[in-house]
């Protein structure tokens, strides 16, 4: 694959001895995960690897719409002149719905950009979480940022 490609690899594998990964290293694997493995540490290494890859997933790590900065790096946002620091989940749905502003962002679609698992989650849990997050834009005078779509999600203007 590598004289062919620059896709990233990572190789999964039942074999978890040192000469196994090292020989998966030389033949040009990019990272080497032995089972059993923690899917969510998989996935952040995939995350990982993608974004020195590719320079990231195209994401801008400063969003800004209708007068809101939002600092990814640095989880702040600002308005007007004022800013707050922002909660991990409050990062994450803000940075998702003003990376499709204008577009209506589904319940589930959060969800899975939350908790990227399969297990429920109560429904209620994301309500809390938006519910703080427009307190928290509301304490620096954003108000009404996150709009509701009843019966189908969230979004920003």
């Amino acid at each position: 694959v590598r004289r062919e490609s620059d896709v990233p690899i990572i190789v999964v594998t039942s074999r978890d001895g040192q000469t196994d990964e090292l020989l998966s290293m030389s033949f040009g694997a990019d990272d080497f995960v032995a089972k059993p493995y923690n899917a969510p540490v998989l996935l952040a290494r995939i995350a990982r690897l993608l974004e020195r890859t590719y320079g990231g997933s195209g994401r801008s790590a400063v969003l800004e719409r209708g007068g809101v900065r939002l600092d990814c790096d640095r989880c702040v946002a600002e308005h007007e002149g004022r800013r707050v620091e922002l909660t991990k989940n409050e990062l994450r749905i803000l940075s998702l719905l003003m990376r499709n502003a204008g577009k209506v962002v589904s319940r589930q679609r959060i969800q899975e950009e939350l908790w990227q698992t399969d297990e429920f989650v109560d429904d209620n849990t994301l309500t809390v979480n938006v519910s703080h997050l427009r307190q928290t834009l509301a304490s620096i005078g954003a108000r009404d940022f996150v709009q509701t779509r009843r019966g189908l999600g969230y979004l920003v203007l």
